[in-house]
């Protein structure tokens, strides 16, 4: 088999992205792929632009330069919601639940984006409004299963502790059955146990869902372990893309980030 063939398809494409608030840029020029099946990590210090990243990705901010290709085509400048419809779900650096609704229902906000049914449908509780319900709330029980999270699924997730919360946020995006799962620095502030059992999740996620995952992450062990690939940031400008071990062997980026080759 030629190489090209074994390489995977790209799902993702950005091309020379630059994001300017004001005078500001805040992304300059920046051009990496996201292919599918892969856990592509973007990592740099505070300010670098990965969460600015993110939000182009999933039609937060709007370019002023550069292209988004998806699947093969163009996208033009949709909103979160349509972006959101085609495939791309997203957690947030700081939490963003509904902190007096339990897990289930939280988790069932995700399915939103698979709801078909019309507002007459579902006010008179017929047909397509009361199938879809039971096929949301047995798909949010296979996740709630595949969290090992079926002892807090009544608990309102405002009473839950950090670590929980943010496996909640986790399943809240799977419900929407994404092909692109974008995490928000999904260890962020975890202990040791905490961030084993959601590295697991989330490559359990690429492994068993087949789903694509870039993820931003501070914790360089994290990232070594479970990346395919890396792309580095630094002010707003790419200075490495490679594999874990070509990304900690690049001078520039020891230099800017890692401070030291980590072994």
């Amino acid at each position: 088999m030629s190489e090209e063939a074994a390489t995977p398809e790209v799902l993702l494409d950005i091309r020379n992205i630059t994001l300017r608030f004001g005078g500001v840029e805040a992304l300059r020029d920046i051009s990496f792929d996201i292919r599918k099946g892969e856990v592509r990590a973007i990592i740099g210090p505070n300010g670098a632009g990965k969460s600015s990243m993110l939000n182009v990705i999933n039609g937060f901010y709007h370019p002023q330069e550069g292209e988004i290709w998806f699947k093969g085509e163009r996208r033009g400048p949709l909103k979160p919601s349509q972006i959101a419809r085609q495939g791309v779900a997203r957690t947030f650096q700081n939490i963003a639940l509904f902190s007096g609704m339990t897990t289930l229902d939280n988790i069932m906000t995700g399915r939103l984006t698979r709801t078909r049914a019309t507002m007459l449908d579902q006010i008179i509780w017929w047909g397509r409004a009361e199938r879809e319900e039971y096929e949301h709330r047995a798909r949010v029980e296979e996740i709630i299963d595949f969290l090992e999270i079926q002892s807090i699924r009544k608990t309102p997730v405002g009473r839950l502790p950090y670590g929980l919360q943010k496996r909640v946020e986790l399943g809240r995006a799977l419900a929407a059955e994404p092909e692109l799962l974008l995490l928000d620095e999904p260890m962020a502030g975890m202990n040791v146990e905490e961030k084993e059992d959601m590295c697991r999740f989330v490559l359990d996620v690429n492994e068993e869902f087949g789903t694509t995952i870039a993820l931003i992450e501070h914790d360089m062990g994290v990232v070594m372990d479970i990346s395919n690939r890396v792309v580095v940031l630094d002010y707003g400008r790419k200075i490495g893309d490679g594999t874990p071990d070509e990304v900690r062997s690049n001078p520039e980026v020891i230099d800017a980030y890692l401070g030291v080759a980590h072994d």
